[in-house]
């Protein structure tokens, strides 16, 4: 998986974890919390469904990107 929505609002992103700091500094993003535990390599970016496709397109294409470089399960 590398992007869908978050049950709070926003994405639900998988990322890079060497990354997630530097991602981290835009404020929409932080990291994901799932049953009390910060989730290295997921973010949930604050972005509204209606935001235009500039807006959503560089927080989908890391996803797809970190996810296509992972080892086929």
């Amino acid at each position: 998986m590398a992007v869908t929505v978050s049950r709070q609002g926003g994405l639900l992103l998988r990322v890079d974890p060497t990354q997630a700091d530097t991602l981290l500094a835009d404020p929409r993003a932080t990291r994901s919390v799932m049953r009390g535990r910060e989730m290295d390599g997921w973010l949930r970016v604050d972005i509204d469904a209606y935001a235009a496709d500039d807006e959503l397109n560089p927080w989908v294409r890391r996803g797809v990107e970190f996810a296509r470089s992972l080892p086929p399960k």
